[in-house]
This record gives C-alpha cells, sequence and structure tokens, in this order.
C-alpha cells in the first residue's frame, strides 16, 4: 500500500473516530475536570488516545500481516489503553497503573521476544552487549517511555507534536534503511495524531469540539514509540521473517534512536531527579516542567509549545543528520550528553534566564 495512501487514510479514520467517541466521553463522563493545576475552565474529552488507538488497530489488522510479534504488541497495547482510560474515568493508583505498565511491556519483551540485546559501540571499544541485563533493560526503557510521554502532556497541543516528532523521525529512520514495517506503523501513528491536534489546539478552521488525549493516548504512545524503536535497532531478531524478506534492510544505532525522543527523555530525568532532590516523591505532580518554566518566563502556552516543537525538530534534525553522515557513536553520543547537561544547567539558573527574559521583553515592551 502507497505510504501516501497509508497517512489520508489513518488521518481520516482518526477524524471519523474522534466525531464519534466524543458524544460517548460525555455519556461515560470520560471528561477532565478542570482543578488548581489545569488551566481549562471547563470539562474536556479524553479521547483523543482512544481515536489514535482504534486508528492503529483498524488499520494494522487491514494493511499487516498479523505475525505473532504485531499479534502481541496489539494485545499489549490495547490492553496499556484499558489502563489508561481506567486511570482517566477513576484516577487510579500511581503503584496500580506502574505494575500494569510492566505488565503491558513485558507481553512483547517475554512474549514476542522483543528485547534491547545491545546498546551500540558507544565507547569506540566495541558493541556493547546486554547479555542477562536485556529484558530488564528493555523493560525499563518501555516504562520510561510510557511516563515520560505521561509527563510532558502539560500544555494543549504538547504531546501530539512530540509524538508526531517521534513517529516523523522514526519514519524517516526507516526509510533510509529500508525498512517497511517501522514506516508503515509509524505513518499511521503520525496521521491518527493530526486530528487530534487540530481539535486539542482548537484551530478556528472551522467549529471544533476541543478534546485531549489522556492516559490512555500518552502511554500508548510512550510504548509504541519503544517497540518501534527497538525494531529500528533490533530488526534481525524482532522481525526474522520479514528481515530475511529484505536483504538490503540494515539496522538503525541504538544512539540515533535518541534524538527522536530527546525532549521528553531530558524533560522526565530533569524533573525526577529535580524531586528526589528535594526528597519529594519522584511520582508527585508539579509545575517544573520545561513548558511550565517558559511560561513563567511570560510566554503563552501557545508560544511555548512552539518554541518547545522547534527545540525538538532542531534536535532531530541533528540526530538524523548524525546517522546519515555515520557519524561514530561514541562523537554522537558526547554531544548529546552535551546538550543533556547544558539543558541542567539552564534549569539551575533558571530563575536568572527568567528574570533576563523578563526585564528584556519590559524594555522592548516600554520602548
Amino acid at each position: 500500500m502507497n505510504i501516501w495512501m497509508v497517512l489520508i487514510a489513518a488521518t481520516a479514520l482518526s477524524s471519523v473516530l474522534c466525531n464519534v467517541l466524543i458524544p460517548m466521553a460525555w455519556r461515560t463522563a470520560l471528561v477532565d475536570h478542570p482543578c488548581e493545576r489545569k488551566q481549562h475552565g471547563v470539562p474536556v474529552p479524553l479521547v483523543g488516545g482512544l481515536a489514535v488507538y482504534g486508528t492503529m488497530m483498524i488499520m494494522m489488522v487491514a494493511i499487516l500481516p498479523l505475525e505473532v510479534n504485531i499479534r502481541l504488541f496489539l494485545v499489549a497495547s490495547s490492553f496499556m489503553v484499558l489502563i489508561g482510560a481506567l486511570d482517566d474515568r477513576y484516577d487510579i493508583d500511581a503503584g496500580v497503573r506502574f505494575i500494569a505498565q510492566l505488565l503491558a511491556a513485558a507481553v512483547v519483551v517475554f512474549g514476542a521476544d522483543v528485547q534491547i540485546t545491545h546498546i551500540g559501540d558507544l565507547f569506540g571499544t566495541g558493541v556493547i552487549e546486554l547479555g542477562p541485563l536485556s529484558m530488564p533493560f528493555t523493560l525499563l526503557c518501555i516504562v520510561a517511555a510510557m511516563n515520560a510521554y505521561n509527563m510532558i502532556d502539560g500544555i494543549d497541543g504538547l504531546l501530539g507534536a512530540m509524538a508526531m516528532v517521534a513517529f516523523a523521525g522514526i519514519s524517516l529512520l526507516a526509510l533510509m534503511h529500508n525498512q517497511y514495517l517501522p514506516l508503515v506503523v509509524a505513518t499511521i501513528l503520525f496521521g491518527a495524531m493530526i486530528p487530534y491536534l487540530v481539535r486539542n489546539l482548537g484551530f478556528k478552521l472551522r467549529p471544533v469540539r476541543k478534546i485531549f488525549m489522556g492516559d490512555s493516548g500518552s502511554m500508548l504512545v510512550g510504548f509504541t514509540v519503544v517497540w518501534l524503536l527497538v525494531m529500528l535497532t533490533h530488526p534481525e531478531s524482532v522481525l526474522e521473517s520479514w528481515f530475511d524478506s529484505r536483504p538490503d534492510l540494515s539496522s538503525v544505532r541504538p544512539v540515533a534512536v535518541l534524538w527522536l525522543i530527546a525532549v521528553p527523555l531530558m524533560d522526565m530525568f530533569a524533573i525526577l531527579s529535580r524531586r528526589v532532590m528535594k526528597g519529594q516523591s519522584p511520582f508527585k505532580p508539579d509545575r517544573e516542567h520545561l513548558h511550565h518554566i517558559f511560561m513563567r518566563a511570560g510566554f503563552s502556552a501557545r508560544q511555548a509549545l512552539t518554541i518547545i516543537s522547534i527545540i525538538a525538530v532542531a534536535k532531530l534534525g541533528l540526530g538524523l543528520t548524525l546517522e546519515w553522515f555515520a557519524v561514530p557513536e561514541p562523537i554522537v553520543l558526547s554531544i548529546f550528553v552535551a546538550i543533556f547537561v547544558l539543558y541542567l544547567l539552564m534549569l539551575k539558573n533558571i530563575w536568572k534566564i527568567v528574570s533576563w527574559v523578563r526585564q528584556h521583553r519590559d524594555v522592548e515592551t516600554h520602548n
């Protein structure tokens, strides 16, 4: 099936599902109510994730051969979406949600043998094999990604934008390495995100009813992203039949995929480290995320979204360029770590930066 047709079909189907699910959300009370930590003033349906999931499920079943790996992924993602929807509706305990995330990850890790067996030649001393740590490391990566995307869902459009950056990056890497399956799945998810993003941002092209992604959507995004990234970096073990039938297929270097999820990943680790250093629970909600910082500096939510999206696209472009030119992995890792350290230093001095930005904006206003 032509990849552009896949994109168009996914976008159209997701739009239809959004229209169908919004009335159902009101009937089942699957809505997000305003509170002191939230910016919206009226209840908003939490069906974005369900529309994306429905689109993914229908299209994957319709156009892909349902091998064991794909079937188990669909089962695990269905379970994760169910738990997320229950969390959206009943606000389940964080511990229960964490156990559910581990169970969903275990389905693909142990059931389908989807695992990260090596992390590449990061230090110039040869490929680092994980051995017996492969399965627990893969579980950790899946759960971390689900929570990273869940945590970054703080302002309108941000989760959708970060997801689309990741899926666009996966599609481009898949094209570079002749991997058809991740290309198709990432294209489906990219297309499914478009109607959600239009409704979430409330574009006035035509009257739209606002929706949120919900935990079901944010966890689905994180889960799918890691599944696709493992597929890109370990195609010979994850997709044996596809690998055998495509002799031109090659694997992506593990260090390259960090750039696809750089913003959610860096934001999550920075937030968790700050909470632990303050003696707080790492799962305690707060207003210290990157988008909150931009807004305290005087930027609007839409401006913060634009700036963070540009940063994410720039990091993606840098990562793809480094992969295209096959820059040695130790150098790629060093660049990534340097950017992360710069990010942490910025956060450490954030109030000085915020004060400077406010003064600069005040001067421009008065002039």
